[in-house]
């Protein structure tokens, strides 16, 4: 099939590219746009008991007032208010309420500290908005006009809240996407002019995948919008790394073995048919597994999971396609000339190190295997001390934000759980009101439970059959304190409800409760179900029921091996107070299915070695030395690309980029070079049974079998038996 492929597109390439072109276009020009959601809690299903308390608020208290944004007053020398200063308090909230900004409901004075250093300005938005840009730039003005209200007084006034919050990051976001996009360009530009020493090669996948990146983010735009699916401003940075660094993977396995059958003699046309066909399958199977491990997500809880999970799978198919179809069609349409000025690509290189490396592995399959496994083993340790965080604004944007400034100077002027109180919602389940001398009691309970600083019955709705309770809690609304506290509250707001009655509790820490029930629902799904549908497709790259298990088990640990190192480096050695709680599942996917790529490629040559008519020691040596200079190439590139997310100046982007690159250096750089071949050519004929992926052909399949020409340097001079022991 792929050498069909690679005729077509090779004896076509002017109508292939035109075809790609003509496509871009019509995608580009028609695509909607993509819209942003903050909202911590429309990423949860409607069954979880803090969307079914935002429900019940809605509908039982229409016009509750729930501040979206908070403006907080100090004076400018830190001392405390004044009753001018309170007068001034006064008139720019009045005067804020006046101006009639977009989504402003109601704009009231707030409660001052008990030091009397700090008091504010509470802004209530339209709900149904939550987390919308609307609400952002309504946040822009209000911080504008608020500031502008101040001058000529003493008072310093920031803007906080969500709406703040979702303004500081989408500008936070922005800037992290442009380093993020410069940094991913300058080192795939800059490591392939040291590659190849061709600056044709260099810019040519950027330009290729700059194309490829228009037509996915239409097609991710047409996705999200067909299955209503929640749209977030992580997706892009995320997206720019996968499609650059995932692209150059495909592009340099085309191009190495481009390259190496030039070198074996053939006609250039022939060359690129012959690099489609030998190398097609491996990338077809490597993009496969990325595509089912990412549609894997479809089956999180998580609305952001769910929108990441089918637009990272659009970007790597678009991807896949371009490197089967466009790549070769434009590389072939210049010919060798891509390799200009440099001559290198005329001969064969000895390629001592990684030769080197794999007579290691040939002759020592054991204790490379050993070695190995014992440095994911002992990085792995270091998951045991993994915790999650749930404070997503924090962690996507730096703290000298100011909304984040806002956050920390309540946790200390206020309660540090007055920002996000806890409500408690208590319903009779007859349509009867409620016993109100019951209230009392009830409150006193819920004022008893571990954590919590005060609970008072704030408001009863118009039927009086809905009770409102707020609780306010000791700690900041996203900490394990909270999170465990909430819990706790739930326990006994279900059970000292009065008969004829039924609670639910709701607030951003109940919301926190329940995206860390969903995480560890996903934890239970999403990585059992990537990795088996990752297996089966190994099974059928492969025809083998043996080398899927042990591949997969490698991979496993080359994620458990970067989860722990990541607890070390940010946890133990930064003092974060726990990781991104989606950490780990987008890790496990990058990691599980971009790592498999490597292992494809690797075991792919391993095999084509062996039907050559190798042994299966010599075949994981050969399959090194040749299949080697691509996998580091490819490793370093990609991991280089991930990396540069740590340039966003966010926690969420930072951990993000240093584990998903450190997990490709994994999957590059120990497990596909050393971990899985040294443990195929260990288990021998075996690993592919039932199948014979592995045998040779015909008994003169050397000659042929690799694509290149044998010389004598391939072969070690000392003899070897028919096991691949070394005489």
């Amino acid at each position: 099939m792929f050498r069909r492929i690679g005729t077509a597109v090779v004896r076509h390439p002017i109508w292939t590219i035109v075809a790609w072109l003509i496509a871009a276009v019509a995608i580009v020009a028609t695509a909607p746009s993509l819209p942003s959601n903050s909202d911590e809690s429309s990423f949860l299903p409607k069954s979880y008991e803090s969307i079914k308390a935002a429900d019940l608020q809605q509908k039982a208290f229409p016009s509750a007032f729930t501040p979206s944004a908070i403006a907080l007053y100090q004076r400018t020398d830190g001392g405390k208010l004044t009753a001018a200063d309170q007068k001034d308090v006064a008139r720019i909230t009045t005067e804020l309420g006046k101006k009639h900004i977009d989504q402003v409901q109601k704009v009231v004075p707030g409660p001052p500290s008990k030091d009397g250093k700090y008091t504010m300005t509470l802004v209530q938005m339209d709900s149904k908005n939550a987390g919308q840009p609307k609400q952002a730039d309504a946040a822009k003005e209000l911080r504008e006009q608020a500031k502008e209200l101040a001058k000529g007084t003493h008072l310093d006034v920031k803007l906080g809240g969500s709406a703040a919050q979702a303004l500081d990051q989408q500008d936070s976001s922005k800037r992290g996407e442009a380093l993020i996009g410069i940094g991913t360009f300058v080192i795939i530009l800059v490591t392939l002019l040291i590659i190849f020493r061709a600056p044709i090669l260099a810019v040519l996948p950027l330009v290729l995948i700059g194309l490829v990146s228009a037509v996915a983010n239409g097609l991710i735009a047409y996705a999200t919008k067909l299955f209503g699916l929640q749209a977030n401003s992580s997706i892009s940075s995320i997206l720019i790394v996968v499609l650059f660094g995932v692209g150059t993977d495909y592009f340099l396995f085309l191009i190495f073995r481009y390259r190496e059958s030039l070198r074996a003699g053939d006609e250039p046309k022939q060359a690129m048919i012959n690099a489609v066909d030998r190398v097609g399958e491996a990338i077809a199977s490597a993009a496969g597994a990325v595509i089912i491990a990412f549609l894997a997500l479809v089956l999180s809880t998580l609305g952001f999971l769910k929108q990441m999970g089918p637009a990272l799978a659009i970007a790597v198919g678009a991807t896949l396609v371009a490197g089967l179809t466009l790549i070769p069609a434009v590389v072939s349409l210049i010919g060798p000339k891509v390799f200009w000025p440099s001559k290198s690509w005329q001969k064969e290189p000895q390629n001592a190190r990684f030769a080197a490396l794999g007579r290691g592995v040939q002759r020592r399959p054991a204790l490379t295997a050993v070695v190995s496994g014992l440095v994911l083993l002992i990085l792995s340790i270091g998951t045991l001390g993994y915790k999650a965080t749930f404070d997503l604004a924090s962690g996507s944007m730096p703290k000298t934000k100011e909304s984040m400034v806002v956050q920390d100077e309540m946790q200390k002027a206020y309660s540090a759980g007055a920002a996000a109180p806890t409500d408690v919602y208590l319903s009779s389940t007859d349509g009867k009101q409620l016993d109100g001398s019951r209230f009392k009691e009830y409150a006193r309970k819920l004022g008893e439970v571990d954590g919590v600083a005060s609970a008072r019955m704030t408001q009863l709705n118009k039927e009086g059959t809905t009770a409102d309770f707020t609780v306010t809690l000791k700690y900041e609304a996203s900490t394990d304190k909270a999170i465990d506290a909430v819990g706790r509250v739930r326990d006994v707001a279900h059970s000292a409800a009065p008969d004829g009655t039924e609670a639910v509790v709701g607030g951003m820490s109940s919301i926190y409760k329940d995206i860390d029930a969903a995480v560890n629902h996903d934890y239970r799904t999403v990585f059992p179900v990537a990795a088996l549908l990752i297996m089966i497709i190994l099974g059928l790259l492969l025809r083998s029921v043996v080398a899927p298990w042990y591949l997969i088990a490698s991979v496993g640990l080359g994620f458990g091996a970067t989860l722990g190192a990541t607890v070390w480096i940010f946890q133990d050695g930064q003092g974060h107070a726990g990781l991104m709680f989606m950490l780990p599942v987008i890790m496990y996917l990058f990691v599980v299915a971009i790592g498999t790529d490597y292992n494809i490629l690797m075991i792919a040559r391993l095999r084509e070695e062996a039907r050559a008519g190798r042994e299966p020691r010599e075949a994981a040596g050969m399959a090194l030395r040749h299949a080697g200079p691509t996998v580091a190439a490819a490793g370093f590139i990609l991991a280089a690309t991930f990396a540069t997310m740590m340039l966003a100046g966010n926690s969420l982007l930072s951990e993000m980029g240093f584990a998903v690159s450190f997990g490709i250096v994994v999957a590059a750089f120990v497990m596909a070079m050393f971990f899985t071949p040294s443990l195929t050519a260990l288990i021998g004929h075996a690993a592919w049974w039932p199948g014979h992926g592995d045998r040779a052909e015909t008994p003169g399949a050397l000659a042929a079998g690799s694509g290149t020409v044998p010389r004598d340097e391939d072969r070690d001079t000392t003899a070897h038996d028919p096991a691949g022991r070394r005489g």
